[in-house]
């Protein structure tokens, strides 16, 4: 005997449900539009000089794109697309390097306004 696969016993019927069921679940990724407008940004404030390195995690309950002024510090912010908060107060968020949560939507573009706002000092 080989050790060759019988080509006729993979005529097996699979319920799907539990196929998938027992499947483990594919990770949360940003998709391209929102890599888009991530990226949008990030290129804005690259060229400011504000930022230099980024991260991308796609873990089994978030997706995570990580902002860095250095590449061996901690992240300056995080925008996280977590979809079990997408039916209560949104899926995407920006946390800041101490962990609070500076935006948070149902819109990544509405929550990438937060980099829009630019502190300047004001001289009286």
């Amino acid at each position: 005997m080989t050790d060759q696969p019988d080509l006729h016993a993979s005529n097996v019927v699979v319920d799907l449900r539990e196929y998938r069921s027992s499947k483990d679940p594919l990770p949360v990724t940003f998709d391209r539009r929102e890599l888009d407008a991530i990226l949008w940004v990030y290129g804005r404030m690259v060229g400011e000089g504000a930022w230099r390195d980024y991260a991308i995690d796609h873990m089994r309950d978030r997706a995570v794109f990580s902002i860095f002024k250095r590449s061996g510090e901690m992240p300056l912010y995080r925008i996280e697309k977590d979809p079990k908060l997408a039916a209560k107060q949104g899926a995407y968020s920006v946390i800041n390097q101490h962990g609070t949560i500076l935006k948070r939507g149902h819109e990544l573009k509405q929550v990438l306004k937060v980099f829009d706002k630019v502190l300047r000092l004001v001289e009286t």
